[in-house]
C-alpha cells in the first residue's frame, strides 16, 4: 500500500488503511516515545494517544513537507502535553551535580552503539532529557521548546547545556567515553 494510499484510506476511516499506518511508523514513533517516557510503559501509553491524534487530525495535513515528519510532530507534541500533564517534567533536577561537570570535547568513539547513547539519555532527570531530545535530536530552536515546555527561552538554553555536560559524564562514567579530546560528534550517532 503506498503512502498516499494510506492517507487517503485514513481519511475514509477505512480500518485496513489505519492499521497499516499503525505498522508502518509505529516502531519508529515507539522509539521517539521512549526517549522521552521514563518507561516502556509510559512511551506506549503515549504512542497510542499520539496515534489517536494523527486518526482524528489526519483532515488537517495539507501534503506540505513529509508524512512522516508530520505524524513525528504529533508524536513528540504528544509526548510533551503527557509530561506535562503528568507533572514529570518539573521533577526535581541536580544543579549542583550538573553545574560541577567540566565542558568537554563533544565525542564518543565510533564503536558506540547509538542504543548505548540513548540508554544514556534516559538516565538524565527529565528536564534534562526533555530539553536535549528536543533540541539535539528533534531540532527544536529554544524559542520553541520554550514556547512547547512554558519556560524561559534562556532556561532552554542552560538545561540544554547541563544536560549535555551530564551525558558527557555519565558516559564517561559507564567508559563508553574513552578519550573526551577526540573530535568525533557523539550526538550524531544518535539521530
Amino acid at each position: 500500500m503506498t503512502e498516499d494510499a494510506i492517507f487517503q484510506g485514513c481519511l475514509r476511516n477505512q480500518a485496513a488503511a489505519q492499521r497499516e499506518l499503525y505498522h508502518r511508523y509505529s516502531p519508529k514513533m515507539l522509539a521517539v516515545c521512549y526517549r522521552f517516557a521514563h518507561n516502556r510503559e509510559d512511551a506506549e501509553d503515549m504512542l497510542q494517544e499520539g496515534f489517536i491524534k494523527i486518526f482524528s487530525q489526519i483532515h488537517t495535513f495539507q501534503n506540505k513537507g513529509a508524512f512522516e515528519g508530520w505524524i513525528r510532530r504529533i508524536i513528540v507534541h504528544t509526548c510533551i502535553n503527557s509530561l506535562k500533564k503528568n507533572k514529570r517534567f518539573s521533577e526535581s533536577v541536580d544543579i549542583l551535580h550538573a553545574s560541577s561537570v567540566q565542558v568537554r570535547e563533544e565525542s564518543v568513539p565510533s564503536v558506540v552503539q547509538a542504543k548505548q547513547i540513548v540508554e544514556c539519555i534516559r538516565i538524565l532527570p527529565i528536564g534534562y532529557r526533555t530539553v536535549l531530545n528536543l533540541y539535539a535530536i528533534e531540532g527544536y530552536s529554544h524559542k520553541e521548546i520554550s514556547g512547547m515546555l512554558d519556560i524561559e527561552e534562556s532556561t532552554s538554553r542552560s538545561q540544554y547545556t547541563r544536560a549535555r555536560q551530564m551525558l558527557e559524564d555519565i558516559l564517561i562514567r559507564k567508559n563508553i567515553l574513552q578519550k573526551p579530546r577526540e573530535k568525533l560528534k557523539w550526538l550524531a550517532a544518535i539521530r
